[in-house]
């Protein structure tokens, strides 16, 4: 079976790339090899390769330029995933995809679940609701996995930004009150191969099932903490070079972005642990085990 996968070079793409192999040839596309900006490099990349399964890892993460930005995100985040769904629909292929929780305003008081309806505040959530029904649109059977807070070992996150400031600086002012739950790459990857196994066929010949489980999931840690709580852990678990700098938690309006972010981006997953079984663990669990293996 092959294989495409997108933004192998991202954050969860490079975990992809590992756990994905168990499936078949896994065909691993950067930047380079295909342009999610430009469409006529998206139908040449696919018309290639001929997947059996599309997984769209990449995306336009930088949600304040955005905001400067309308047209390239909604071109990578919104035209693009379409375009994939199209080009896996006429192949007989499957897609999947990965959104945000950013496509909610955020005002709610408890999780969101699946059937909360999306309302975005910046123009990077719009853009990711916009792929989200672009590839509703194509009819393709697809998985859309909308997962919260991304960090990992590598790129840029969170994570890093904290664990590099603490090095250099004897205090962080840090944004208390927008709660979620941060997610970390390698999770969102093992648990996509997990539920990718679950959906094939041995009876078939190996075929996917997914018009079964056709579908948007909320692939985020258990558990929830505000972007303060999160740098106190990670100043905690890995420390800095130097004497450990001051935390002190501040209000979104003491730091005011172009982009404005969700009060509240907690995503339930009872979904998916009714439908495939599978929970992501609570968020400081997983960021334990992501810090204990930074530290080595």
């Amino acid at each position: 079976m092959r294989v495409l996968l997108t933004g192998r070079n991202g954050q969860i793409g490079w975990e992809l790339e590992r756990v994905l192999q168990p499936l078949g040839q896994v065909f691993g596309l950067d930047r380079q090899s295909m342009d999610l900006a430009k469409l006529d490099s998206i139908r040449a990349a696919v018309r290639e390769i001929k997947p059996k399964l599309i997984v769209n890892a990449a995306a336009y993460t930088a949600v304040d330029q955005a905001e400067k930005e309308p047209q390239g995100a909604m071109a990578i985040n919104g035209t693009a995933p379409g375009i994939l769904a199209e080009e896996a629909k006429r192949l007989g292929a499957a897609m999947v995809h990965y959104s945000t929780d950013y496509v909610f305003d955020g005002t709610k008081a408890a999780p969101y679940t699946e059937e909360d309806a999306p309302n975005p505040i910046n123009i990077y959530g719009k853009s990711k609701l916009a792929g989200e029904q672009a590839i509703e649109a194509a009819g393709v059977p697809h998985l859309i996995f909308r997962t919260s807070w991304v960090y990992g070992a590598r790129g840029k996150n969170f994570l890093l930004t904290i664990r590099r400031l603490a090095s250099e600086r004897d205090e962080l002012r840090i944004v208390a009150d927008q709660i979620g739950a941060p997610t970390w790459s390698r999770a969102i990857a093992e648990a996509t191969g997990q539920i990718l196994a679950s959906c094939l066929s041995p009876a078939l010949g190996g075929f996917w099932r997914l018009e079964e489980y056709s579908g948007t999931y909320h692939l985020s840690a258990a558990g929830e903490t505000s972007w303060y709580g999160f740098a106190v852990a990670i100043v905690d678990h890995i420390g800095s070079n130097g004497p450990r700098p001051r935390i002190v938690p501040i209000s979104s309006s003491e730091y005011p972005l172009p982009a404005r972010r969700p009060a509240n981006s907690t995503l339930s997953g009872e979904a998916v642990s009714v439908k495939f079984g599978l929970a992501l663990p609570d968020w400081a669990s997983s960021f334990a085990l992501c810090a204990n293996e930074l530290g080595r």
